[in-house]
């Protein structure tokens, strides 16, 4: 993900790095291309005359911009719901730690503490892998016991499985006397709201937008596009390859985005930058173990994850 703070508005028109324009420009390039040939033609195809005018364009444009409106927000809230999920495993990781250090009378094992805090920190990290379908072991070879890393190797849903772990620690100090029946509950509350958190977002990663949208609006928008010329340049004349770029980039850059964040979990740049949030997550806990982490900010001016 490109995070960056707002620039003079003359300098937003020439944003590069972060916008979708390098991905969409080689079909930037064939549309101004063909329109330019339409305009050297004058609007005919093998000597035959497309009789098109700007009419037919107003009303499709019309009915394509509400669709895409709709398209847009369907992936915007996958997007921000994916984000709010993360952000809520963030707040539950912190006060899951809370309370196994200050709740109860029993004297705490700052050991025994430390394995539940590594849990849940592979549980972040094997939630973010197992969401890009990447390999974990790394992660969780350096944050859990060496016996516990062996026996997820072959597991396919590995968060869930350390979430169960998490809730035999809870059991194991409960039957030690460590925690008493009301803390128990407090703390499985919000292992609960991480069972939730997973569940989101394997909801959100195994259900995308129906395909069928995408089909409808990928062909409309290209259709509309490159018959676009066709209806303008009798009107505007050699101004045709400008003006049908631009609408073209406004539709074209809007498709792209629409299928970028529908995935909010991948490693566009756009989407949702969980090696940050990971990392926080450990950081964070890291403190509230005692230990101390990195200051330094980072020198790039990006989050790209």
């Amino acid at each position: 993900m490109v995070i960056r703070k707002r620039l003079h508005w003359f300098r937003m028109l020439f944003i590069w790095e972060g916008s979708i324009l390098p991905q969409i420009l080689p079909r930037l390039i064939a549309l101004f291309l063909l329109s330019t040939a339409v305009v050297i033609f004058h609007g005919e195809l093998f000597r035959f005359k497309i009789p098109l005018t700007p009419a037919p364009f107003t009303l499709i444009g019309l009915a394509l911009a509400i669709f895409l409106g709709f398209c847009n927000t369907a992936s915007y809230d996958r997007y921000w719901e994916a984000r709010k999920l993360w952000g809520g495993l963030l707040i539950d990781a912190r006060s899951l730690v809370r309370q196994v250090q200050t709740l109860g009378d029993a004297e705490k094992d700052h050991k025994d503490i430390r394995e539940f805090a590594n849990l849940i920190v592979a549980f972040s990290y094997a939630l973010k892998h197992q969401l890009r379908q990447t390999d974990p072991t790394a992660d969780l070879a350096r944050l859990l016991k060496p016996e516990f890393a062996k026996s997820l190797e072959n597991i396919k849903f590995k968060p869930n499985i350390i979430l169960q772990e998490l809730g035999q620690w809870i059991y194991r100090n409960k039957k030690e006397n460590k925690m008493d029946s009301i803390v128990q509950v407090a703390i499985d509350s919000n292992l609960n709201r991480l069972s939730d958190i997973l569940g989101g977002c394997e909801r959100i990663s195994n259900t995308p937008i129906p395909y069928a949208y995408s089909v409808v609006l990928h062909r409309t928008i290209y259709t509309y596009c490159f018959l676009l010329p066709f209806g303008l340049v009798d009107s505007i004349g050699w101004m045709t390859p400008c003006i049908v770029s631009f609408i073209g980039y406004t539709f074209i850059a809007l498709d792209a985005i629409v299928t970028e964040i529908e995935e909010p979990f991948g490693v566009e740049k756009n989407d949702l930058a969980l090696n940050a949030i990971c990392r926080t997550i450990e950081d964070s806990l890291t403190e509230m173990m005692g230990d101390k982490i990195d200051l330094k900010p980072a020198s790039n001016p990006f989050i790209i994850d």
